[in-house]
């Protein structure tokens, strides 16, 4: 069996997110409706370090704010990469950025990471579509960290997969290109059926596919799997939310209030002019993590392993709730 690898063997980005002004530098078409946009910092000084699977929030215009996960080189500390597949049926985020062109203004803040690449002597990633964003800087670390690790990479056509060629070219042994129109659907027995000693899995794509991988890997030990969602994950429906009204104290702010079952915590402090910070409004960006004092959380986000969800020690408040009737917060 083969040791874990130190801790430093990965890179680990410290530094506290930052509220940006970003240009971008230039755009790209990478692949059937996928654009790559570089940004750099407006004032030429340079940009916060970041690790990989962090992603960006970035304000498009005030009223909308998306998160782009960063899939350029870590090391290059002038510029940053987004791949932002447009989707028409979307909120219409992603077709500003489209229409983005060199030299327009946007403002950033970031770089945030719940997505860690953690050490490991093997590593399996898993993407679909767009979700190859967060996983290229994973392969580039996992490269140099000299552990061993292989890519399943799926999606409608070849043409819709963004840098399949460069990983095809740069890791051919390693990186499995599966196109659905031609191979059909990624075939996850082979590669999850049996826990691998030492293996890491992080997967990163449509619902469906993280609902498969889920399935797949619930024989491998509890901390074997790592994802990452682009939207909520979805809600049993036969479990309908029975909501009350819960009391919160805000200890830092010195307030407490009376949350009503049809509001949100992140509302009912933004309503009492807190000083909240958020993004998504959903659980799945992390930008209003908040450290529980006492109370036990109801959690709902889709960013929390269940281990973090289960020590009760943060939660999103967007979207998350408590099963006890009082919470304190520090906030």
């Amino acid at each position: 069996m083969s040791e874990t690898l130190p801790m430093n063997s990965v890179r680990r980005a410290d530094c506290p997110e930052q509220d940006l002004d970003l240009v971008v530098d230039h755009v790209d078409t990478i692949a059937d409706g996928v654009v790559a946009v570089t940004l750099r910092r407006a004032d030429g000084e340079a940009l916060p370090s970041w690790s990989p699977g962090a992603h960006l929030d970035v304000r498009i215009d005030p009223d909308v704010v998306r998160q782009y996960s960063l899939c350029g080189d870590p090391d290059d500390r002038d510029r940053w990469r987004i791949a932002v597949l447009r989707t028409v049926a979307g909120r219409g985020g992603s077709e500003r950025v489209h229409a983005l062109r060199p030299g327009d203004a946007l403002a950033g803040r970031g770089p945030r990471n719940h997505f860690e690449l953690e050490p490991s002597p093997r590593y399996l990633f898993i993407a679909g579509g767009i979700g190859i964003t967060p996983i290229l800087g994973m392969i580039t670390e996992a490269e140099h960290a000299g552990a061993c690790w292989h890519l399943l990479y799926g999606g409608r056509t070849r043409s819709s997969m963004a840098f399949h060629e460069e990983l095809s070219l740069d890791h051919p042994d390693r990186v499995t290109i599966h196109p659905e129109d031609e191979s059909g659907l990624l075939d996850l027995r082979e590669a999850l059926g049996v826990p691998m000693q030492d293996t890491l899995v992080y997967c990163c794509g449509p619902e469906p596919l993280l609902a498969a991988v889920e399935a797949a890997c619930e024989a491998w030990p509890e901390k074997a799997l790592r994802v990452e969602r682009f939207t909520a994950k979805a809600t049993d429906p036969d479990v309908p939310a029975a909501d009350t009204a819960i009391e919160v104290e805000f200890r830092a702010s010195g307030v407490t209030l009376q949350v009503a079952a049809c509001s949100s915590i992140l509302s009912a402090a933004e309503e009492a002019g807190l000083p909240v910070v958020s993004s998504c409004q959903e659980g799945i960006c992390g930008t209003c993590e908040t450290v529980v004092l006492e109370g036990e959380p109801d959690h709902r986000d889709s960013v929390l392993s269940p281990a973090e969800q289960a020590s009760g020690e943060v939660m999103m408040i967007c979207c998350s709730r408590a099963r006890s009737a009082r919470l304190v917060l520090n906030l």
